[in-house]
């Protein structure tokens, strides 16, 4: 069986740059707690020596997302898009690398039709399998029938180590890894279009939603 030729039957989402915009500057919030610019920031605050360390690391996190969250809005096509799904009943959820507080905060400013929300506060953060793998069986839908859709590496890693398809949502420039994508979205407004299509008709590997 090929499963990227079958039915999209549950849709996870990433939230920020996905679902809302997000100008959280990683650089800066890199040099506050002493992280590699090339080194993953979460995985850093994890590997700290010391619980004074994490903590201290990590409530400079907070700060900057909770900041963040004030200012975030929805972006072009999301809440169109997330209603004609309602509209079709497909289940719909999200997985955020964010914290519980700053996620809240987003959606109650940002209302959106989905009540499943795992953060990292709940679930190891992506790529991670984990919180995808939980909503699944929440859903009792088999992985390979839930697409997950992410603006970032890390979504696309996590979707395949759930055995999921990975949609890259890539509005404007498509870096280098969209090749490891399993569909890449330029338009939120051609998302239900691009599931409708599936298992419809035969598809390539890699579909350009916007076609």
């Amino acid at each position: 069986m090929n499963m990227y030729q079958s039915k999209v039957a549950g849709v996870i989402f990433d939230l920020d740059g996905t679902l809302v915009s997000s100008e959280l500057d990683f650089t800066l919030i890199k040099a506050q707690v002493g992280c590699p610019d090339e080194h993953d920031l979460l995985s850093f605050i994890d590997g700290l020596p010391s619980p004074y360390m994490r903590e201290e690391a990590m409530n400079i996190v907070h700060q900057h997302e909770l900041i963040d969250a004030q200012h975030a809005t929805l972006l072009p096509g999301v809440a169109q898009a997330i209603a004609r799904l309602k509209e079709q009943a497909i289940p719909m959820a999200i997985v955020t690398r964010n914290y519980d507080r700053a996620t809240a905060l987003k959606l109650k400013n940002n209302p959106l039709p989905i009540q499943t929300v795992l953060t990292r506060s709940d679930a190891p953060p992506k790529p991670d399998p984990s919180a995808l793998n939980a909503i699944a069986t929440l859903w009792g839908i088999d992985q390979q029938h839930i697409l997950y859709v992410g603006d970032y590496l890390y979504d696309i890693q996590a979707a395949h180590n759930a055995n999921m398809r990975a949609c890259l949502y890539a509005p404007s420039d498509v870096p280098a890894y969209a090749e490891q994508a399993d569909y890449i979205l330029h338009h939120f407004s051609e998302l239900p279009k691009l599931i409708n299509n599936l298992g419809q008709t035969r598809q390539s590997r890699l579909i350009n939603a916007s076609v």
